[in-house]
């Protein structure tokens, strides 16, 4: 069973959006299986993005994403990775999916409203920086 981490970032976490995105996730099929509230300090942000340190937006997306509150997710299912990755649609809403998470709530391509893990192996190294395994609440999902 794939696992992967969404978070909802301060943007969609200030207009009260952060139920609505779980709940459609919940919806597509996956089962929620860790849920918190932080403000993410400068230095998880930096982890969490060390991938795009070199990147000239680099600055700009930790300053975004220590802004505010957000709420960090691990869902877990068949195929959680990629049916996590549609369900919010392209990184630029403008060029999202109709009826995507980012069409529907995204602002521009900074304040897309979610991120969410774009491989099985980085979601093991996100997840383990927002949750311990204590924290995974593995359960039989019904229908």
């Amino acid at each position: 069973m794939e696992k992967s981490l969404v978070l909802v970032k301060p943007d969609a976490v200030a207009r009260n959006l952060s139920g609505t995105i779980i709940s459609r996730l919940e919806h597509s099929g996956l089962t929620l299986i860790a849920l918190k509230m932080l403000h993410m300090n400068q230095a998880l942000a930096e982890q969490h993005y060390a991938p795009h340190k070199e990147r000239p937006f680099f600055s700009d997306l930790i300053h975004f994403i220590t802004s505010g509150p957000i709420v960090a997710a691990v869902f877990e299912g068949d195929n959680a990775v990629s049916a996590i990755r549609a369900a919010m649609g392209a990184t630029d809403p403008a060029k999202a999916e109709v009826g995507s998470i980012r069409n529907d709530f995204g602002l521009d391509i900074e304040h897309n409203a979610v991120h969410g893990s774009d491989s099985v192996q980085t979601a093991e190294h996100e997840i383990s920086l927002f949750f311990t395994d204590a924290e995974l609440m593995h359960h039989a999902r019904k229908q």
